[in-house]
């Protein structure tokens, strides 16, 4: 199964948010999305494949020095630069689409001279995303095949097989860890902001959509006031008749230290014993650079989860991430499918969780996405924001795919019978 790229554009659109999403110093109300189409070759066939990321900003490049209109415009061109070398990003010859997404991944994200060089690494990894993706849509409309069934045959990987011993090197590592059908449903998670009104902005989505899954944005600075916040939603979702609500805590990158995460679940554990035990991981309290950065967070692995998102860019990083006792890893296709795909199985053969989180992926980004996790096991399912914050991209899906976007008992229902692709023909 050997591809080859032939051609490849990249459109963008506006997405504004419904509800603005808060970051740790930063407000997100719109994204650009970013939907490239590839053309390329596989076995003697011809195809076409779609993938679609937004190109959050001010998530993967918090940069003060530059407004949200520079960055986005710095992101889009990059974009546009990737649509138009992408064969030899890619290395210009035939390979495993696996292969041809790894390429794309170093040689954009750290490698190659393309772009502005002030855009960071993760930055660089979602303006990539979406061209690794309509690859894998490309090569599965090919071969008539889900993209995450292309792993049937082992086949050389040189930018992962050193990562992986024994025979079938990285196509083998990565067929142990995807499940043999997808999981008929996911999760559905909520995002609760730090300044959400519980019955205006939290209530509804429990009592008509039926959430039970809660993802606490924290400021990290306060952990009284952390903890009160933490307590206060979980005996609201109680109230509401949430059986067994589940948490999930991001600070991003609020805390300064492993220390102040421990002392806010220390406290958490003093305050509400059953909402402690609701916790079920805490994703990416620091900074992101884990290099400068460094903590030993092994105590607080030996109580709860701890999993790296923002300072997840590339495989060089997983053994530092390891030896500072990090306890999980977040995975998001906006780092690119193929990244992610060769983490997860990295991370199966040293018995590290993962989660699949999200980015508020529009559309088309949100179907991939929930594929992705559906045929993964993962410490949450999948977070899926588009629902909450950019309901209008999922318009085009609407109502056929209602079950995954629009969830009303809590749980994203994927779509039943065969899938093509990434699932952009749905």
């Amino acid at each position: 199964m050997l591809a080859r790229i032939l051609e490849a554009r990249v459109d963008f659109k506006a997405q504004r948010f419904s509800t603005p999403l808060m970051l740790s110093g930063a407000m997100i109300d719109n994204v650009t999305e970013a939907t490239a189409t590839v053309r390329l070759a596989v076995d003697g066939r011809e195809a076409t494949g779609r993938g679609c990321i937004g190109l959050s900003d001010l998530w993967a490049w918090p940069d003060p020095t530059r407004t949200h209109e520079q960055r986005d415009a710095l992101l889009r061109d990059l974009c546009g630069r990737i649509a138009g070398d992408l064969s030899s990003l890619t290395r210009g010859t035939v390979a495993h689409p696996l292969e041809l997404g790894l390429r794309l991944h170093h040689n954009v994200g750290h490698g190659a001279n393309i772009g502005d060089p002030a855009v960071p690494p993760l930055a660089r990894g979602v303006a990539m995303a979406p061209f690794d993706a309509a690859i894998h849509d490309a090569v599965g409309r090919a071969m008539n095949k889900d993209a995450m069934g292309l792993y049937d045959d082992d086949a050389p990987i040189p930018s992962a097989d050193a990562m992986f011993g024994g025979p079938g090197g990285t196509v083998a590592a990565v067929r142990s860890v995807i499940r043999p059908a997808r999981l008929p449903w996911l999760d559905a998670w909520f995002i609760v902001g730090r300044a959400d009104d519980l019955q205006r902005d939290i209530r509804p989505w429990v009592t008509g959509r039926g959430y039970h899954a809660f993802k606490f944005k924290v400021a990290g600075k306060d952990n009284a006031v952390d903890v009160a916040r933490t307590v206060e939603v979980y005996r609201a979702a109680l109230g509401w008749g949430v059986g067994k609500p589940r948490l999930s805590i991001d600070s991003n990158e609020g805390n300064p230290s492993a220390q102040s995460v421990l002392d806010y679940l220390h406290r958490l554990r003093a305050a509400d014993s059953a909402a402690y035990d609701a916790v079920e991981y805490l994703e990416q309290p620091t900074g992101r650079d884990i290099r400068v950065h460094r903590f030993d967070w092994r105590a607080v692995s030996a109580l709860k989860p701890v999993v790296l998102d923002e300072g997840l860019t590339s495989f060089d990083l997983l053994d530092d991430a390891l030896a500072q006792g990090w306890s999980g890893l977040a995975l998001k296709t906006c780092k690119g499918h193929s990244f992610s795909l060769v983490t997860a199985a990295w991370a199966k053969r040293r018995g590290i969780p993962v989660a699949i989180q999200d980015l508020t992926n529009p559309g088309l980004a949100a179907i991939h996405s929930a594929l992705f996790a559906s045929r993964l096991d993962t410490l949450n399912g999948i977070e899926l924001n588009s629902p909450q914050f950019t309901p209008a991209s999922n318009a085009p899906w609407l109502p056929r795919l209602a079950p995954l976007l629009e969830p009303r008992d809590g749980r994203h229902r994927l779509p039943p019978g065969p899938i093509i692709g990434t699932g952009s023909d749905l």
